[in-house]
């Protein structure tokens, strides 16, 4: 091999593994997107970050938030961060506020310098679950209903658990509220009895640490949908479906163009939303199932209860004689 080809060799190699990195690895914005795009959107997603070492050696604040609780289309996203109690500084200082109030370009911005500048980095660590519209319509639907609460607590304490496992020192954790705070509240202590635990209206734009989780659980469900890839062959152009909530008319435009006759709506729907079913009863087939012949068996048996209840006024036992005895003509004997 020449010195020449020995070079393109190598700088093959390298932007090889520069690429795999990009799909495996969460290192600024823009490899957000690659490695989400190379997971299969049918299933949920889990992405820890790397875990700064003063956080496994100092008592840390953690905050969990989400987004994408609400809409009709596309997954919603569980994120948390956390950092050190002494840390909240970093936080402040990056711009940490709730991301429903910040506009798509400053959320982006501040997660792109939480994942890249120093300061950052040193002291603060995140995780997401990027939960499959798939799997939410699945949950709702199956015989042993999970409601969206239940499935968003799951994921909550799991995310939880993921950076217990990895060695993260929580002392404190401020939780952006599902449902009624005191029984969320509850449960959580209940699973982590040795953190303060609180759980709050608002937590996102209260507690800087919960901001934090909430614009990396809104960025990612905002990047999810530009990469989304639809296996059913659709192109739509730039994604262009809406924002993916009930009222807005792009995406009802969207649901309403969309719709198989037979398979009602692609992947990206949430067939549990009254939205997507109320669309489909509109458009769709109806659709017949052939249900199991629920007729009971001619002849199941002799019931148990047979034996014990012929009996006659002065006590005397009146059995019906054996059906296979009879229809043989015999009977039983005592006498010889």
């Amino acid at each position: 091999m020449s010195e020449e080809e020995l070079e393109v060799k190598i700088e093959k190699d390298e932007e090889k593994h520069q690429t795999e990195e990009n799909v495996n690895k969460i290192t600024s914005l823009k490899s957000l997107g690659p490695f989400i795009s190379a997971r299969e959107n049918s299933k949920n997603t889990i992405y820890v970050s790397d875990v700064p070492d003063i956080c496994k050696e100092q008592p840390c604040m953690l905050g969990v938030d989400e987004a994408g609780r609400g809409p009709v289309l596309g997954p919603m996203v569980y994120g948390i961060s956390y950092c050190p109690l002494e840390s909240k500084q970093a936080l402040i200082d990056l711009g940490c506020a709730d991301s429903k109030q910040l506009t798509e370009e400053k959320r982006d911005i501040i997660f792109n310098e939480l994942n890249t500048l120093d300061y950052a980095t040193e002291c603060i660590g995140w995780a997401v679950e990027i939960i499959s519209p798939n799997v939410i319509s699945s949950s709702m639907y199956r015989r042993s209903k999970c409601s969206l609460n239940e499935v968003s607590m799951d994921s909550a304490m799991g995310l939880i658990q993921q950076a217990i496992d990895a060695g993260v020192q929580i002392a404190e954790v401020y939780v952006d509220t599902v449902g009624p705070p005191e029984k969320y509240q509850e449960k959580l202590l209940r699973r982590f009895p040795n953190f303060k635990i609180t759980v709050a209206k608002k937590a996102d734009s209260t507690y800087p640490i919960v901001s934090a989780a909430s614009i990396c659980a809104k960025v990612t469900r905002d990047h999810a949908l530009k990469v989304w890839k639809f296996p059913e062959g659709l192109v739509i152009k730039d994604n262009a479906f809406g924002s993916g909530y009930p009222g807005d008319p792009v995406t009802k435009r969207f649901l309403v163009e969309n719709i198989d006759l037979v398979f009602g709506f692609p992947r990206l729907v949430r067939f549990s939303w009254s939205t997507a079913e109320n669309a489909l009863v509109d458009k769709a087939y109806e659709m017949e199932f052939d249900e199991p012949d629920s007729e009971k068996p001619k002849y199941a048996g002799a019931k148990l209860t047979k034996f014990f209840n012929k009996t006659t006024k002065s006590g005397e036992i009146k059995r019906e004689e054996c059906r296979f005895l009879s229809q043989r003509h015999l009977g039983s004997v005592t006498d010889f």
